[in-house]
C-alpha cells in the first residue's frame, strides 16, 4: 500500500524513527543497518513495508530497496515474523545474509538472536533459489545500470503479454552485451528478440 515516506527525522533510535511529513509524525520500525545510515541525516526517504494485523498496523522502513526486498523474502519463510526479519537485518548486513544463504551457512544465520538451527535451515532451503536469482540479475545488469531500468523493462514487456522467463532471459542477454541502456532502448531491442 505504501511505497516510501520522505520527510524530516523528528526522532531516531536504534529500533525506530519518527519521520515527519505534512505535519504528521510516522513511527517507522527500522533495522540497525538503516539506523547507522540515518544517524547523520536530518531528512530521509525510507522504503516501506506495511503490516496490518487485527490488533495493530506497523510500518517497517529501509534505507534502500535492496534491504526491503531481503526483508520481504525473510518474512515469506514460515516461522519468520517481521520482528525476527528485522533482527536478522540488524545482526547481519544484506550482503552477509545473501552470502550465508547462498553458501548454506546455517551457523551464521542461527547466530542471530531468535533464530534456531531448524529455522536457519528453513531460510536456506526456502530462499537459496530466490536470492540466487536476484544476485544473478544484479550481476547481469552490471554496476552502471540501475535495477529500476531492468525492473521497468521487465514489467512493461510482461504487461505486453510476453512470458516472464523469456523476458528475463532476453533482458539478461542484452545486458551482458551492453549495460547502459535506457528503459526505452532496452524494451525496443528486447521486442525484436522476443
Amino acid at each position: 500500500m505504501f511505497e516510501y515516506i520522505k520527510g524530516c527525522i523528528a526522532e531516531l533510535t536504534p529500533t525506530y524513527v519518527v519521520v515527519e511529513t505534512a505535519g504528521i509524525g510516522y513511527a517507522v520500525s527500522i533495522s540497525l543497518q538503516t539506523y547507522s545510515r540515518l544517524q547523520q541525516l536530518r531528512e530521509a526517504q525510507l522504503w516501506l513495508h506495511h503490516i496490518v494485523r487485527e490488533d495493530a498496523e506497523q510500518l517497517f522502513g529501509f534505507y534502500d530497496k535492496d534491504e526491503r526486498e531481503l526483508f520481504r523474502l525473510l518474512i515469506s519463510v514460515s516461522g519468520i515474523g517481521p520482528n525476527t526479519g528485522r533482527m536478522v537485518l540488524s545482526s547481519l548486513t544484506s550482503a552477509e545474509v545473501r552470502t550465508a544463504i547462498l553458501q548454506s551457512d546455517v551457523n551464521k544465520i542461527s547466530g542471530v538472536k531468535g533464530i534456531g538451527l531448524k529455522t536457519a535451515q528453513r531460510i536456506v532451503v526456502d530462499l537459496k533459489d530466490k536470492v540466487g536469482k536476484v544476485v544473478l540479475s544484479e550481476n547481469a545488469m552490471g554496476t552502471s545500470l540501475s535495477g529500476t531500468v531492468y525492473d521497468e523493462a521487465l514489467s512493461a514487456l510482461v504487461m505486453l503479454g510476453f512470458g516472464k522467463p523469456a523476458v528475463e532471459k532476453a533482458l539478461q542477454a542484452l545486458l551482458r552485451e551492453k549495460n547502459d541502456y535506457s528503459v526505452e532502448e532496452l524494451i525496443k531491442i528486447a521486442l525484436k528478440r522476443l
